[in-house]
Formats: C-alpha cells, structure tokens, sequence
C-alpha cells in the first residue's frame, strides 16, 4: 500500500514538473508577450519576467520592443531639376503597440522598409538638388511625416529618420566644382578690390599729411631703405625722390646769357690774339663800307689779311716792269 502511494505520489510530480515545463514562458525585459488561445488574441498582454499558459491551447508570440535601426537600400530618381541621384537613408523606429504590430500587419519590418523606400523616392522627385545637399533637415522632417503616417496604423512609431549619402554623377561634380571654385574667385576679386580702395583712401591721407610736412616724406625714405636693408640683400634699391630733384634745380642759378655784340663777332676778336692785329692807319679799315671794304685783320707773320664783314682783301696790285 505503501509503496503504491509512493508510486502514485513520484508519477503525480513528474506530471506536475513536465506540465510546468510546458506551460512556463519567460518574458525578457525589452520583450512583451501576446497570447494566442485557439488562434484568438487575450487581452492581457504579458509583462517581462515569468509567465504561464495552457500547453496545446495557448500560443505565446514574443514582441521586441527596441528601437530597431533599418538602413534603407540607396534609391536612384531624378530630381525636380532634372538631375539623376542616388540617395540612401536609415530609419530608427520601435513598436508601441505589439497587439497591432502582430495582428495588423505581417510582417512591420518588411512594411517600414518597403514604406521608407517609397517615400525617399517621392521625395527625391520633389526636391531641388541644392535642397538634398543643403537643407537635409527639412527633408529629414517631411521623410518622416510621410513614413509615420502609414506606420501608425501598425503599432510602430518612427523615431528618426536620416539621409545618409547622395551620390551624383562625375560630370554634375565637375561641374559644381568649378562652380564654386569660381564663385570663389569672384569673392577673392571683390575682396581686392576693396582692399585696394581702402588702401587708396588712406595713402590719398597720407600723401595730404606728406605734402603739409616735407620731412615726412625724408623720414618714409629712411624706412624703406631699412625695411630693404633687413632683408639683407647684396643689392640696395635706393629710391631718389623727384621733389628733391626740383628742390635742386631751383636752387641752382641759370647761367648769364651772352651780350649781342660778342654773338655777332665771327673770328677772333681785334688784338686779342697774338697772330693778328686791326690796323687802324689803314684808311680802308676805318672807312665806311661805301667808301671800300670794312676794317682788316693782318697777319704779322704772313702779311696777307682779311676783312671783319666777311669780305675778300682786295688783290695786290703786280709791280711795273723795268726797264
């Protein structure tokens, strides 16, 4: 009797532990636990930690509630102005509702990826280039507003969305390229040229403060001359100031001009010279120019003279024969 009690008590707790074996579920932390009893959902929503169902009645379908990162396969369209991208994005989102992320939908993951492709392509046909470059946030916001709107409906909110890359075509880069390198250029021309206003606004005051002060200019020299002789260099480039070049030639007198007369002589002046006198006997050299030649030059050595106007000596008469 004894033995059959003990017997009957080791088989009733051997079912015991296999039907607890069967029944008992456990439920992780970020996990809930939705019941299934004939293939009707329960109401009651499992919470983490340990939990029982019936075995052979009960089904328990296990939901992560994580935020779940879904990269999003990069989409190739052609925006509002007529350029061909590639764009690809990644969408972080989590379920908040498992009772409908199960029953509404099959399968929420393959839903939200499908959902996102979609969406990145519709906005990529509304959207500027200059707007997927530049202005990623606005884009972001509308990506989302389009993705949540369906996704509410399944349980699953979308917490963020990003896009990641565009890629454009090599031509579209080299052209934007030297888009903006001349784009740059042009700032650095501008830049210049106000530069070079400037500068000309203050060296038109400095050459007004240089004009009242004259020493100023003298003290501006012997800067640069040591601002070249720092450098050390075998050749000194002395500048010389055209004002001290004026300074010089109106400080110099203009020589005396000649008198008339000692223009007018055109040989050798009268008894000036050791080779020739003015005979003032000669009745031909004092007369007037009506009555003969002008006055003469005669030459001691030779004889033979000339007249001071410019004209011939008159020729010698020859000696008479004799007889």
């Amino acid at each position: 009797m004894v033995e059959e009690l003990l017997t009957a008590g080791i088989a009733a707790a051997v079912g015991v532990a296999a039907y607890l074996g069967a029944a008992a579920r456990v439920v992780k932390q970020y996990e809930r636990g939705l019941v299934f009893r004939f293939g009707r959902l329960r109401d009651e929503i499992r919470p983490p930690g340990f939990t029982v169902i019936v075995p052979g009645v009960d089904r328990l379908r296990k939901v992560n509630m994580q935020i779940v990162t879904l990269p999003v396969p990069a989409q190739e369209g052609i925006t509002r102005d007529n350029v061909t991208v590639r764009v690809d994005a990644v969408v972080y989102f989590k379920v908040v509702d498992p009772a409908s992320a199960v029953v509404a939908v099959e399968d929420y993951r393959f839903a939200v990826s499908q959902m996102a492709q979609t969406s990145l392509r519709s906005i990529i046909g509304k959207s500027d280039l200059d707007d997927l470059l530049s202005n990623r946030e606005m884009l972001n916001q509308g990506l989302e507003l389009m993705i949540d709107s369906p996704a509410v409906g399944w349980g699953v909110q979308i917490d963020r969305v990003e896009i990641k890359d565009v890629s454009l075509p090599e031509t579209m880069k080299r052209s934007m390229a030297r888009q903006a390198e001349a784009d740059r250029e042009r700032r650095a021309r501008v830049i210049n040229a106000d530069a070079e206003l400037q500068a000309s606004h203050k060296l038109a005051d400095a050459a007004a403060v240089m004009s009242d002060q004259p020493a100023a200019l003298q003290l501006r020299l012997l800067q640069t001359v040591v601002a070249v002789a720092a450098e050390k260099n075998s050749t000194l480039v002395l500048p010389f100031p055209v004002e001290l070049l004026r300074f010089l030639e109106r400080a110099t007198p203009s020589p005396a001009a000649p008198l008339p007369e000692q223009e007018a002589a055109p040989g050798p002046a009268a008894g000036t010279g050791p080779g020739g006198t003015v005979s003032p006997e000669d009745p031909a050299a004092a007369g007037p120019a009506s009555e003969g030649p002008g006055p003469a030059v005669v030459d001691d050595a030779t004889g033979v003279g000339w007249s001071l106007d410019g004209s011939p000596p008159p020729a010698a008469e020859p000696d008479p024969p004799r007889g």
